[in-house]
């Protein structure tokens, strides 16, 4: 029997899906009041474009010996596959970054030229060695072992080479950065966005780089840490080692998103209380928890467009906005009288899983491009969780393409039932952290 979601999908869309146009550059928005150039501007990405060396074994992989399976070359990088992600999405990112001139490093700008992307960002001298990671995958989908070789992102992806796109940076809707970079190209970067308001999105990388976001979490709007990554974060932000790592039985029992949340809520404060606006906390299979120390009215208006947006995301946006209003779950949780931490919990989807590699990356990517639509908090993480539900039923770490329908369809399953809220606490200091509900 068809869905309800599916008829009203079927319905809207009639209404509102228009023949395909070509996208288009998406549009400055105003962020905590502050309204940025009224000009056509492209959200800047700055950060890491690998090549993935993906092995797969088609039998479980033996110790001290070959296994038979497959080897595929695979455009990667974190903030590579985010800018994919997103002008699959309808935006047009504007990248920066840096590649070498060898086998590697044409592959990747072969493959970001035939995307009709901005190119005058990415560095390439022939001094530089192509980044490139490779991942050997267990039966599953999931990464066994891998070993990265990313140095060229630390050498020659600098605060001087960013600082030639400051004015692409100031006018950029949200700027992106992730930990790949260096300590001072971070902060140098955070800082221009600083200068014209520009919204900072952070994205930890791995456990051991996301210690970077220290010297720069005052500049943060959006952070997207996995579990293992806030621990560590937390403790960075802290000065001390007060976090550890979730201790889990053998079971196979998945834990219960609110006993997690009890557990992960100290940390998560930790961030609000150092500066940053959201945090968009990603647990796999568990889903995503989004928490603001603002409270639900800031994740409703945190970016608000100064222009519509057209093409792909003008069709999501129209879509969505009839068929899941904010409205519908922020207002009823705000007070206007008092302003407190506020965390949603939104589900994950089910999936036929071929690789996991490219999920946090396209859920990212995902609501990135819906944020710079002018869809609010939630449902731009909604079409996030959706853009990663497609990527892991791939080979590749970001899909060929995406459907506007199916996308749709994806988020209403998400969003239509009502996520659940939790109190985040209010900590006095990091020595008093609440730890109940």
């Amino acid at each position: 029997m068809e869905s309800s979601s599916r008829r009203r999908l079927d319905s809207l869309s009639r209404h509102f899906f228009q023949p395909h146009q070509a996208n288009q550059a998406l549009f400055p928005n105003v962020i905590r009041g502050i309204r940025v150039n009224d000009v056509e501007a492209d959200p800047v990405i700055i950060g890491g474009m690998v090549l993935d060396i993906q092995a797969s074994p088609t039998i479980f992989a033996k110790p001290r010996t070959t296994t038979p399976g497959k080897v595929h070359y695979v455009p990667g990088g974190v903030g590579r596959n985010i800018a994919e992600c997103m002008s699959k999405l309808g935006s047009k990112p504007y990248m920066i970054s840096a590649l070498g001139l060898d086998m590697a490093g044409n592959m990747l700008l072969e493959h970001w030229r035939s995307a009709g992307l901005p190119m005058e960002g990415i560095r390439k001298h022939q001094d530089i060695q192509t980044p490139v990671v490779c991942n050997i995958f267990d039966v599953d989908g999931e990464v066994a072992a891998g070993v990265a070789s990313v140095e060229a992102i630390e050498k020659f992806l600098t605060s001087e080479w960013i600082g030639q796109f400051k004015c692409t940076i100031c006018r950029a809707p949200v700027l992106m950065v992730d930990a790949n970079l260096s300590p001072s190209a971070l902060e140098a970067s955070c800082q221009m966005a600083a200068e014209s308001s520009t919204p900072v999105w952070f994205e930890p990388v791995s456990v051991t780089k996301s210690k970077r976001v220290a010297s720069v979490a005052k500049y943060i709007t959006f952070a997207s840490p996995n579990e293992d990554e806030l621990i560590a974060m937390a403790n960075a932000l802290s000065g001390k080692e007060l976090f550890h790592p979730i201790q889990r039985d053998n079971t196979g029992i998945k834990c219960p998103v609110e006993s997690l949340f009890l557990k992960l809520k100290p940390a998560i404060s930790v961030l609000l209380e150092k500066g940053i606006k959201v945090v968009v906390l990603t647990l796999g299979s568990n889903g995503v928890v989004l928490c603001s120390k603002e409270g639900p009215g800031f994740m409703k208006n945190v970016l608000v467009g100064t222009k519509k947006p057209r093409g792909f995301g003008s069709q999501l946006y129209k879509l969505m906005t009839e068929s899941c209003p904010s409205d519908r779950f922020l207002n009823s949780a705000t007070s206007s009288s008092k302003i407190y931490p506020f965390s949603v919990h939104l589900p994950t989807l089910p999936a036929s899983v071929a690789r996991v590699t490219g999920a946090g990356d396209c859920l990212v990517g995902g609501t990135m491009a819906s944020l710079c639509a002018g869809l609010d908090v939630l449902q731009s993480v909604a079409a996030g969780i959706a853009a990663a539900k497609a990527a892991v039923e791939v080979d590749s770490n970001v899909p060929a393409e995406y459907s506007l329908a199916q996308i749709a369809e994806m988020m209403l399953d998400v969003y239509t039932p009502q996520p659940k809220s939790y109190r985040c606490c209010k900590c006095k200091n990091l020595d008093q952290m609440e730890t109940s509900s």
